[in-house]
């Protein structure tokens, strides 16, 4: 399967310019029908915590430019937003759309970023979801969520085998996201693609390095610094392979072969 993770610039809280330039972007790397596409944490606004700006209801203008996408390219496209409860507070999501407009996954952030004021304004998902997509069964997470790997072993157990992260992780902390991106993929025998922005914000510097990890732990693909898009194959084979060979969920009592 062919994975395109979408590492933009986004710019603060403009909606429909971060649309144009998703779309820019995503047609840079031409997809070929069946690839999976992917797109940052809130990556049509930033990471504000303004939900005047912010907050989108279900089927608003983002998660039509992800069917749209995903129409487009006959692929299905995994990106982030908020929505808004009913109680006024959002949260902060990562949807997975297919190719005819089906929505695949509704994952909602299950650790909100405290130090980033995240924590006031957005509520905590509960548990992971899972979709299969390419013979592949996959959790969307987000950020801060890759802090916990209890979270990415209920996924696990749940069946995952691929782990996405969708990002807006800090210049500050990005020796953190490579290493624990890879010891996710490590400690599950999993593929794991974190996917960050670039660029700045009024808080916060970011620099990319969307990255894609095999289930033996090594980068095979990298995107830097730069507003880009990086691409690679992943082969649901290597997961079976690998947990074959080497049955540390077994063990952990995770999977049953």
């Amino acid at each position: 399967m062919n994975v395109h993770l979408v590492q933009i610039d986004s710019i603060w809280e403009d909606r429909s310019a971060n649309h144009a330039k998703a779309r820019q972007l995503i047609a840079s790397a031409d997809p070929s029908p069946g690839s999976l596409i992917v797109l940052p944490e809130t990556f049509a606004t930033g990471f504000s915590m303004n939900l005047a700006v912010t907050a989108e209801p279900e089927q608003g203008p983002t998660e039509q430019f992800l069917r749209e996408m995903a129409a487009q390219y006959q692929s299905c496209v995994i990106g982030g937003l908020v929505t808004q409860r009913s109680d006024g507070r959002g949260m902060n999501q990562s949807l997975a759309i297919a190719p005819d407009g089906t929505l695949l996954c509704r994952y909602t952030k299950n650790y909100p970023f405290t130090l980033g004021g995240e924590k006031q304004v957005h509520v905590a998902g509960q548990g992971v979801c899972l979709f299969e997509w390419q013979g592949l069964r996959i959790a969307p997470l987000i950020c801060y969520d890759l802090r916990f790997p209890e979270l990415a072993r209920d996924a696990i157990h749940a069946g995952a085998e691929v782990l996405i992260y969708i990002a807006a992780w800090p210049v500050k902390r990005i020796h953190h996201w490579i290493s624990l991106l890879q010891a996710r993929a490590i400690e599950n025998l999993a593929y794991v693609i974190g996917v960050n922005r670039c660029g700045t914000d009024p808080d916060f510097t970011y620099t990319g390095r969307s990255i894609v990890v095999d289930p033996h732990g090594l980068v095979i693909a990298d995107a830097a610094e730069q507003e880009r898009v990086v691409s690679a194959k992943i082969d649901p084979a290597i997961v079976g392979q690998w947990r074959g060979q080497f049955p540390a969920l077994k063990d952990a009592g995770l999977v049953q072969s």
